[in-house]
């Protein structure tokens, strides 16, 4: 997933692009309003309010009538007059700095999750080598055999599917999942990864294990291979 960072503050633009590259965002960087209308297409927009060169409310409508693409304001205008003229202005969600890394990616993800609903029933269908995942449907099946997975284990199998094979960073997945961060429940979510394998039975190393990081879905290595990947093991 690509992401815009239009900030003119280096030091936050800073700090922002390297929290989303390490959660697996590809990211992209303008410091100004020009520059942010003449990128190149992306999968979201983290739009300053407060530009140099221009009002972010009216960079806002244009980005919005050029495409439609999803656009999370984030600025330190915090009040409820700014935030109505902010989401009225077109922006998917409003975030106030100063803000907690955890809490915007949790947001970024319900944006891209709702943008992903919105498009064609065949964009939300994934199928590698015999798992077949409906995120429309929330169904999963492997070689046409429906697989009964717990809400958690679809839910944690969802967010690295929406990823598209980016690796997604453990503590992603414990805020999108579990809506926390807590160091308990790291382990948590490593039961859940284990369980859902089995449960895929010889699909189950899709699910990949990033070792110091986290989990991601095979999409590159399915695609590239003509052979069934290995059985479920500890070693994905």
């Amino acid at each position: 997933m690509r992401i815009l960072v239009v900030e003119d503050d280096n030091r936050v633009a800073e700090a922002l692009s390297g929290a989303l590259r390490r959660n697996g965002y590809e990211v992209q960087r303008a410091a100004s309003a020009a520059q942010a209308l003449s990128a190149p297409p992306v999968d979201l927009v983290l739009l300053d309010l407060g530009l140099p060169d221009r009002d972010g409310i009216e960079v806002c409508r244009e980005l919005r009538a050029r495409g439609g693409v999803p656009v999370i304001a984030v600025t330190a205008r915090g009040g409820e007059p700014d935030r109505v003229r902010g989401l009225r202005s077109g922006a998917d969600d409003y975030v106030v700095k100063p803000f907690g890394t955890a809490e915007l990616l949790a947001r970024i993800e319900a944006v891209l999750r709702r943008s992903m609903g919105q498009r064609a029933h065949e964009d939300r269908l994934l199928t590698l080598d015999g798992l077949e995942i409906d995120l429309a449907r929330r169904t999963v099946a492997v070689d046409g055999k429906p697989v009964p997975l717990t809400r958690k284990e679809y839910d944690v199998l969802a967010v690295l599917v929406r990823a598209g094979g980016a690796a997604v960073a453990r503590d992603r997945i414990l805020v999108e999942v579990w809506q926390s961060t807590y160091d308990g429940m790291s382990r948590t979510l490593d039961v859940h990864v284990a369980t859902l394998r089995g449960k895929l039975g010889r699909t189950g190393c899709l699910v990949r294990t990033v070792r110091g990081f986290g989990y991601r879905i095979a999409v590159a290595d399915a695609a590239a291979s003509d052979t069934a990947p290995p059985p479920a093991a500890a070693g994905c």
